[in-house]
């Protein structure tokens, strides 16, 4: 007699295989939503510098993967040099807004012993005067949008401190909604280990612990943005970047599309044929 094996490893191929798209739906959903995030925060950033008239305007987001704040967009005359500057969480004017929750308004930026010029200087441009206030919600801090040099004003008011912080509410919104299925790993843990659990427990029976959820988890997710499935990411990206076509453009894409997933359904169909009869022989 076979030793038994472990639950992980008696997953019947079709659950599994379902696990799998789930987590592949997912990871298209995420490479997706970080397209259409990434556009929302630039019409923030677009906005807040027509609005207040100013040099430029940026977002800083904290990667805690990184353990750092990211300026990930930028708009303005004198904003591009920013983009992929990376701080830590505590430094300067974004570090401390970020930290505290609380925004700032200064006049004389290079005064303030807080202001880190090193990295202004390594954008290309050091501000005068700016305003800066955090992405924060229930549930914690995410980045800060910063507005530089009002060309109006010398420095900004608690009126510029409202209104950008109104746009930072937004931008918070905006990152929340889309990052809903941004882990898929950790998304399919909590769920096999919901269903694993008793009524009315929190803790797994034997025949599902955590090991075996983390292995049933590793196996449905496993290779997901490995090369194998390169060419698959590659369309998923230039889709990403399709969202400001034209309709028409568009219906042709589809079609096109839907054409080439009613091939690989066919053939994938026919892959499936062909092991099963593999199989009983």
């Amino acid at each position: 007699m076979s030793p038994a094996r472990r639950p992980a490893d008696r997953l019947d191929a079709d659950a599994l295989e379902l696990l799998r798209s789930i987590a592949r739906r997912g990871s298209i959903a995420r490479r997706l939503e970080d397209g259409a995030e990434r556009a929302v925060l630039r019409s923030i950033v677009e906005a807040t510098v027509a609005l207040f008239d100013a040099e430029a305007s940026s977002i800083a987001l904290f990667d805690p993967g990184r353990n750092q704040l990211v300026f990930e967009v930028a708009a303005g005359e004198q904003g591009q040099g920013v983009i992929g500057l990376a701080i830590a969480p505590d430094q300067g004017i974004a570090g401390y807004v970020f930290t505290t929750g609380q925004p700032l308004a200064l006049s004389e930026v290079e005064r303030d012993a807080r202001f880190g010029r090193g990295a202004a200087e390594a954008t290309g441009y050091v501000p005068r005067s700016l305003v800066a206030v955090p992405l924060i919600d229930d549930s914690g801090s995410l980045g800060v949008l910063e507005v530089l040099d009002k060309r109006s004003s010398a420095a900004f008011s608690l009126r510029d401190i409202e209104l950008a912080s109104v746009f930072a509410r937004q931008a918070t919104v905006a990152i929340r909604a889309s990052r809903v299925e941004r882990d898929m790993a950790s998304l399919l843990r909590g769920t096999l280990a919901a269903l694993a659990a008793p009524a009315g427990t929190t803790d797994p029976p034997s025949a599902a612990t955590p090991a075996t959820v983390a292995r049933i988890v590793e196996l449905a997710t496993r290779n997901l943005d490995g090369d194998d499935e390169g060419r698959l990411w590659a369309i998923v990206d230039r889709v990403a970047r399709l969202r400001q076509a034209d309709p028409d453009e568009l219906d042709l894409l589809a079609e096109i599309l839907e054409v080439v997933a009613r091939r690989a359904e066919r053939r994938a169909s026919q892959r499936r044929r062909s092991g099963r009869a593999r199989g009983v022989e």
